[in-house]
């Protein structure tokens, strides 16, 4: 993996169809305590890839900045990432990303072309073979280009189970401790036999658009919910069919250089495409009509 996340908390200020934090199934959202944050920050020394900040939205975390702070203090600012929607109302937050992270990952789920994945739709419903089910299940595109997390549980091989073990308040987690992420394959079998048969996402189903707050759930899952979670209260979900898609809708056609500085405008920002693949910022300085023209030729450029 070339990420590792702490997620610090799982509130947002949206609400997604299919998110794979379950945001606003939970009856009250998370905020990692300071003391964790170290603790987790401290265990990814010597990892030599990114390192990343996620939620939920984590500009919504009371203690954002200290938290970037401690960061940035010990882990090299090359390899910290930060994955957020740019709030309204958090532009205050814009110098304190661009000290810290050498990475940006704009995740705004404003538009009607952003889809998910039904992750509460368990493969354990679908294949009813065991060795037929883990060998989908071992050959996940999630797992091959995702992430694994910490979160105030503990730490977890995928940030999916990570996301699981918060809204199920089950399963056992590995302790924050220095050098965790050195574990292999053969050390996940527990998390594996325990959150992969619950989740979707290496099942070729239909994907939802995130504007739609609807959740696709299967029947097992529901049943475990139904007590518990607030969009079930809500009403919004939907009981899948199971049914497997021949051509799953894109999710990244959006996610482009365009549509990502139109947002980081909104912060006095601007993103350049790093070697990485991914999006550093830079502070627009400069006098107001310098400011005026670079942001008058960054709607001339990508519109909006």
């Amino acid at each position: 993996m070339d990420t590792i996340q702490i997620e610090i908390t799982n509130a947002c200020n949206h609400n997604c169809g299919n998110c794979t934090r379950f945001c606003h199934h939970v009856q009250k959202p998370f905020f990692m305590d300071f003391e964790t944050f170290k603790t987790a920050v401290d265990s990814m020394a010597k990892y030599p890839k990114m390192t990343g900040m996620m939620g939920g939205e984590p500009l919504l975390h009371p203690q954002f900045e200290e938290f970037c702070e401690y960061m940035k203090s010990k882990l090299p600012k090359r390899q910290l990432g930060l994955w957020t929607s740019l709030p309204p109302g958090k532009e205050r937050y814009a110098k304190t990303i661009v000290d810290t992270f050498d990475h940006v990952f704009i995740n705004d789920h404003s538009r009607d072309d952003v889809y998910h994945a039904p992750v509460l739709v368990g493969i354990e419903e679908i294949y009813k073979d065991p060795r037929e089910m883990f060998y989908v299940i071992n050959h996940c595109w999630a797992q091959m280009s995702w992430s694994a997390s910490i979160n105030q549980k503990g730490t977890f091989f995928c940030e999916i189970a990570a996301s699981m073990a918060m809204l199920f308040d089950e399963g056992d987690a590995w302790p924050i401790e220095p050098g965790w992420w050195w574990r292999t394959p053969k050390d996940f079998r527990e998390q594996i036999e325990h959150y992969c048969p619950r989740c979707g996402l290496s099942v070729p189903l239909p994907r939802r658009k995130s504007v739609d707050s609807i959740d696709d759930i299967s029947q097992k899952n529901y049943e475990r919910l139904v007590n518990r979670s607030k969009k079930i209260a809500k009403g919004e979900y939907k009981i899948s069919d199971l049914v497997l898609s021949n051509c799953p809708e894109p999710m990244a056609s959006y996610k482009d250089t365009a549509y990502r500085n139109r947002i980081a405008s909104r912060y006095g920002m601007y993103l350049v495409v790093n070697d990485m693949g991914f999006w550093t910022p830079y502070i627009v300085d400069g006098t107001k009509q310098q400011q005026s023209s670079i942001f008058d030729e960054i709607k001339r450029t990508y519109g909006g």
